[in-house]
């Protein structure tokens, strides 16, 4: 793959025209913005997904990783075949195209110009959930009368689409809204199409070989006339990113690492929501595991912040109980060895677009000092952040 610097040619093509010709080219586009960042990737993929059991940070092939929340599920690879850079809404750099099948004509000069759809997905069925708030209640009980600390119970809200959806506005939007969120677009026929932005770093290795994790729990709402540094968080807020946090540390003794920088927790802003965090920090060439960014994918997911903890009766628990297969929610997704570095994001706050309507996904960490209804009112106001903008 080269890269050349945009030609006129290619500045006169918006974005919105680019993915739709791209579209019905039959590509796959995987479309994102990476936290604090205004600029914006396009990435497509020609040659199909492939079909991976693991991921392994160390390919040599710059590409994109959309992983189920399931860790026995099949992820997908897209690999990069053409990359385009955006700085705002503005075309900054294109793909040199000599021996692709795609040409500039066809991109400036083809069918963009027509509406074309983005891909939905084909495990499309009815799904009738049980009562969200049983559910939570049968964690609480879980959670006090056996030996599960945490259980994170998700759920989802379908919105009828009165006509066609533009991914690619609601991306914009959500960059807007959210200048702190991995904010992305995947769209491909193995996967059909999700949009969301997380908060939630999974996975990050750079080029200086430093390797980084969060811990990310605990949710209220955004007073805009509070300042998030002062913001109050109850006991159980502040036990449940606890959880996380002892979770990512288990995770590095399992493999005797003890060399780890520890920042937190403190209090960040994502959308109209505050969270907790904590950053972990490792230099993996001053304890010599270039693999760490791998083992600790592997080890990590799925988190406590999205699971529970232990993993196994908390998962257990909600395979016996949830009521539907999350899919790619709650998974994780972005960017393997692209520019040299691999930066993977937990799935949240996101959609999926299914025939005629949009489904939105949410959960909260259950603990044994749980009430009930909050949890409730903290998935709805979850939901809500992202319907609202679907609706406006």
């Amino acid at each position: 793959m080269s890269n050349i610097k945009a030609t006129d040619h290619y500045k006169k093509t918006d974005v919105q025209h680019l993915v739709h010709t791209l579209l019905q080219l039959g590509g796959s586009l995987m479309f994102w913005r990476m936290p604090g960042s205004d600029e914006k990737i396009l990435l497509v993929c020609n040659s199909g997904a492939s079909v991976r059991d693991e991921i392994s940070l160390q390919e040599t092939t710059p590409g994109f990783v959309l992983a189920p929340f399931n860790p026995s599920q099949s992820k997908y690879f897209f690999r990069a075949d053409l990359v385009f850079r955006f700085k705002g809404d503005q075309l900054i750099d294109g793909p040199d195209l000599p021996n692709t099948t795609v040409s500039k004509k066809q991109i400036t000069d083809g069918a963009g110009s027509k509406e074309s759809s983005f891909y939905t997905s084909e495990k499309e069925k009815k799904v009738t959930q049980p009562s969200f708030l049983d559910i939570v209640k049968s964690c609480i009980e879980k959670t006090r009368t056996q030996s599960v600390e945490k259980i994170v119970p998700t759920t989802f809200r379908e919105i009828e689409l009165s006509g066609k959806f533009d991914a690619v506005k609601l991306f914009s939007l959500l960059c807007d809204k959210h200048p702190q969120a991995f904010v992305s677009l995947v769209t491909s026929p193995e996967t059909g199409t999700w949009v969301g932005a997380t908060p939630e770093l999974l996975v990050s290795v750079d080029s200086t070989n430093k390797f980084r994790t969060i811990a990310l729990a605990g949710t209220q709402k955004l007073n805009p006339d509070i300042d998030p540094k002062s913001v109050a968080w109850t006991q159980k807020e502040i036990e449940e990113q606890a959880l996380v946090s002892r979770y990512i540390i288990n995770c590095f003794k399992k493999i005797r690492v003890r060399e780890y920088a520890e920042h937190g927790p403190y209090t960040v802003t994502a959308g109209s929501l505050l969270h907790l965090r904590t950053d972990y920090e490792i230099d993996m060439k001053e304890i010599n595991f270039p693999e760490l960014g791998s083992v600790m994918l592997k080890l990590l997911h799925p988190t406590s912040a999205v699971c529970g903890m232990p993993f196994e009766p908390a998962f257990d628990f909600l395979q016996k109980n949830e009521g539907y297969d999350r899919e790619f929610y709650s998974g994780y997704l972005g960017p393997v060895n692209f520019n040299g570095e691999s930066k993977l994001f937990v799935n949240l706050r996101c959609l999926q677009l299914l025939e005629n309507k949009v489904r939105i996904y949410a959960g909260a960490g259950v603990t044994a000092d749980s009430i009930a209804e909050k949890e409730v009112d903290e998935v709805e106001m979850k939901i809500k952040t992202l319907s609202q903008l679907i609706q406006s």
